[in-house]
């Protein structure tokens, strides 16, 4: 944005470490044979699990199909392993990965799920009722970041920010909480809102938002377009 010219800033919500579980990865991806599955949801999820095969001198495995949420995680899957990784054309959400034709027929297949901490569980509910065996690993953590609300919230009104872009809607959730109820009213929930999913958007009108816009995807490219 501000190699276009406009005025943007950034305020991380949350920071990331190892998950719980990394130490399980290598024997999880041994455990797969042809035609398995493997699920990356996001580029931290694959850049964890990564740097845990590396730590051990080891190499993603060559038997299993692999998939992303979206197109940035796929690519970076791509690049760490040299493999083909299949993901969703239109919208970066799991109900339409869940719409990829070779995911229809999966009765008895494992499936590996490379994700952080929490999040949703639709995915894995809905290839265990396809018959998959399902297995999470917890590749990294979020945790928040701490704040002054009333602090912010007076420093982005001062600098007078008029638009918000929100990727998730745990991070919605942890805006709207940290600021105040008086610079909730009064600023943050006048703000323009910008977010990559309706399921998000339909979160943001239920916290009182009303200028709200859905990107196509969750990718720079597709936020940039929607700016415009």
């Amino acid at each position: 944005m501000r190699a276009l010219g406009q005025v943007a800033w950034s305020f991380p919500l949350i920071e990331f470490s190892p998950g719980r579980e990394l130490s399980t990865l290598s024997r999880s991806l041994n455990a797969l044979g042809d035609g398995d599955l493997v699920f990356a949801l996001s580029q931290h999820a694959v850049s964890f699990a990564h740097a845990q095969l590396q730590q051990q001198h080891l190499l993603w495995p060559t038997t299993p199909r692999y998939f992303a949420i979206g197109r940035t995680t796929a690519l970076a899957l791509h690049q760490v392993s040299g493999f083909d990784v299949r993901y969703p054309l239109d919208r970066e959400i799991s109900e339409v990965l869940l719409q990829l034709p070779e995911l229809q027929t999966i009765a008895g297949k494992k499936a590996l799920i490379l994700r952080g901490n929490g999040g949703r569980e639709l995915l894995a509910e809905t290839l265990t009722e396809r018959g998959a065996i399902v297995t999470l690993c917890e590749c990294y953590q979020r945790c928040p970041v701490h704040y002054d609300g009333a602090e912010e919230a007076m420093r982005w009104q001062t600098r007078e920010v008029t638009t918000l872009v929100v990727t998730s809607g745990e991070m919605l959730q942890q805006l709207w909480t940290l600021i105040p109820l008086w610079y909730r009213e009064r600023w943050l929930l006048q703000c323009r809102l910008l977010v990559v999913s309706e399921r998000i958007a339909k979160l943001a009108q239920e916290m009182g938002w009303q200028d709200i816009q859905v990107a196509d995807s969750a990718d720079n490219d597709a936020l940039l377009r929607a700016l415009q």
